[in-house]
């Protein structure tokens, strides 16, 4: 006969199962504690292979959005050093992102293959587009400024009348498009299947958006006089509000996916980042007529919008390290199916290779 092996009585609170089914009594036994191991070496799911000039193309991206919104409420409401300071530093930060997404695609050539197709349901062919639309809208906007170090005679001159309405113009179209500019990045890496991404696809566009507002009304802080910053502030307010509770909820709602969001380098960019915006959106409401506090309240502001989206980034790439936050929600999925819950019936998704 072949040799049994030793059975063994299983600790309270595991799940058992007993020997001859079908006869009454029978011995329990012990189940084996499950081990989240790779399969043949690989890993169970492939980590990202964005480097850190992703996680600042996210920032990046952000402000350019936040400083273009800044200039538009500058323009409308008749701020000068807010209008200027938005166009130039959104000019700057849709450059720097280009760089960082060239860098990342590896040849120039391939952000123009991009644009060959147009696809509503891929973020990334949406995010090139919107991009394409708002870089030459800032750059005209940002151009515009230098209307007035124009001659004021000849063609110059004729350029100089011109650039402001052109760029007032340029100035909103490139606020229009700021809004999807500013989320978008969180829809992106929502789409991917990096577990603590994937579950906060409610939460990043929040996040994003918010980030985007506070660094916008950081640059707009550090710039004008108090005499010109009140949208600035109130931008401050709606950035902070919008950052800190999406914030809140993608480490608290996620279950075990929040995890990563709370642990290890995340968990201390992320709380930088929310004690670093509190300090900003305080110093903007109670300093107003002091400009040393202002410009302390817009490094603030933008300090805490950087450490947020590497937070978020690398969050996202520790939930892919780790191969229980793809195994552990799979199998609470299934058990939930089958006990009946109110989740949809069907068969169950193998673990991602």
């Amino acid at each position: 006969m072949t040799p049994q092996p030793p059975r063994t009585a299983e600790p309270a609170g595991r799940r058992t199962g007993r020997r001859g089914g079908r006869r009454g009594g029978g011995e329990e036994l012990r189940v084996p504690e499950a081990e989240f191991t790779s399969y043949y070496g690989r890993p169970v799911l492939k980590p990202p292979v964005w480097k850190w000039d992703i996680a600042a193309y996210l920032f990046t991206g952000g402000l350019a959005a936040g400083s273009s919104l800044l200039a538009a409420g500058g323009q409308l409401t008749g701020r000068p050093a807010l209008r200027r300071a938005g166009r130039v530093t959104a000019l700057a930060a849709v450059s720097a992102s280009a760089v960082f997404l060239v860098k990342d695609l590896g040849r120039p050539a391939r952000f123009h293959h991009m644009l060959r197709v147009a696809k509503l349901t891929s973020p990334m062919s949406v995010g090139t587009w919107i991009l394409t639309a708002f870089g030459p809208a800032a750059g005209v906007a940002a151009i515009a400024e230098a209307a007035d170090w124009l001659p004021r005679h000849g063609l110059l001159g004729l350029a100089r009348r011109a650039l402001p309405p052109v760029g007032h113009a340029a100035g909103l179209l490139a606020a229009g498009t700021a809004p999807a500019l500013a989320t978008y990045t969180g829809v992106l890496l929502a789409d991917t299947a990096v577990p603590s991404w994937h579950e906060a696809y409610p939460e990043l566009p929040v996040i994003f958006a918010g980030s985007a507002l506070a660094s916008g009304a950081g640059v707009g802080l550090l710039a004008a006089p108090p005499a010109q910053a009140g949208p600035a502030r109130r931008m401050a307010v709606a950035g902070a509000a919008l950052e800190l509770f999406g914030a809140h909820r993608v480490e608290t709602r996620l279950g075990l996916l929040s995890e990563p969001y709370r642990l290890g380098l995340p968990g201390r960019l992320l709380r930088t980042g929310r004690l670093l915006t509190s300090v900003g959106v305080a110093g903007a409401l109670l300093g107003r007529r002091s400009r040393v506090v202002g410009v302390l309240s817009g490094t603030a502001l933008l300090a805490a919008s950087v450490a947020t989206r590497f937070g978020i980034f690398h969050g996202g790439v520790a939930s892919a390290r780790d191969p229980r936050y793809t195994v552990v929600p799979q199998r609470e999925r299934v058990n939930a199916r089958r006990n009946g819950m109110d989740l949809p019936p069907g068969p169950a998704a193998p673990p991602v290779l």
